[in-house]
């Protein structure tokens, strides 16, 4: 099992750390007392879902939650298992200023000093700051940046961040899917449903493909579609934008729709996105 664990200073960015970590696939537990890390791990190795990334944050809140960690990092490191230790860290500077934008107390200051808060935290967390793979300061980061490094930690330093593209055709008739982060209408298309051999069947069948794409209206529309994605993925994925829901709209989501999101399945997997595809309502009708 790959167990990172996330600690350090508060307002240094552990939960923007945790959130790309979740994103990214790892089944993520906030303060586990490091006494039942253990038994997590065991029973995780247990389980049929077959957990194989895991984080864990750790951090003073509890002053319990820490004791004993060396050993117990140390045994499951002898049991064969990898463990990561990211430290986000800041400057005193810099996490006051966080702390003060959002009126927030400090977790573990009893007078409500941030100050004291971070001193006191910098002392508790020395050990496990020694033994971090990987000490992040977030200082000079905006939440793009950080996620960027946090992706390159986990997946290597020429990890580039990879987003989702979930490609979705609907019918209008049945509504917009709520999720969409993009909608495009394609009614204008000439519909097969009013070709009496076609009507039967669906944008996955050859015939309605070659009936919808190979037309000059279509081809156009297609060069300006594909154009206008190249153009905005880049931009998207520069404001850390993971995962992104394109959806294609015709009347009943049955032939144009379909036709033209299988088509954009061929344009993503040129790219380096992983893409998911659904026929929200091919079905229906």
């Amino acid at each position: 099992m790959r167990i990172v664990i996330i600690t350090g200073i508060s307002g240094s960015g552990k939960s923007t750390g945790v959130r790309v970590l979740e994103d990214e696939g790892f089944f993520c537990i906030d303060n586990l007392p490091v006494s039942l890390v253990p038994t997590f791990v065991d029973l995780m190795g247990k389980s049929t879902d077959r957990v194989r990334d895991v984080a864990l944050v750790m951090d003073i809140r509890d002053p319990d939650t820490l004791r004993g960690h060396e050993k117990v990092l140390q045994d499951l490191r002898d049991a064969g298992h990898a463990v990561e230790i990211i430290y986000f860290d800041a400057s005193d500077e810099v996490i006051i200023r966080r702390f003060s934008e959002t009126r927030r107390r400090h977790p573990v200051s009893e007078s409500g000093s941030v100050l004291e808060g971070i001193t006191y935290e910098r002392e508790q967390l020395a050990g496990l700051r020694h033994q971090a793979t990987h000490v992040v300061d977030t200082s000079e980061f905006n939440i793009h940046q950080l996620k960027d490094v946090v992706i390159s930690l986990i997946r290597g330093s020429d990890g580039a961040r990879v987003m989702t593209v979930h490609l979705q055709s609907f019918g209008f008739r049945y509504g917009i899917p709520l999720e969409s982060d993009l909608v495009m209408d394609v009614r204008f298309l000439a519909n097969p449903h009013f070709i009496t051999e076609l009507r039967p069947f669906t944008g996955l069948d050859s015939q309605v493909k070659r009936y919808v794409l190979e037309k000059d209206e279509t081809r156009l529309f297609m060069q300006k579609l594909t154009g206008l994605l190249e153009f905005l993925l880049p931009g998207f994925l520069r404001e850390g934008k993971s995962y992104l829901t394109i959806s294609i709209g015709c009347t009943g989501g049955k032939h144009r729709s379909v036709a033209i999101t299988e088509e954009l399945r061929e344009f993503f997997a040129e790219k380096k996105v992983i893409v998911k595809v659904t026929h929200r309502d091919i079905g229906k009708g």
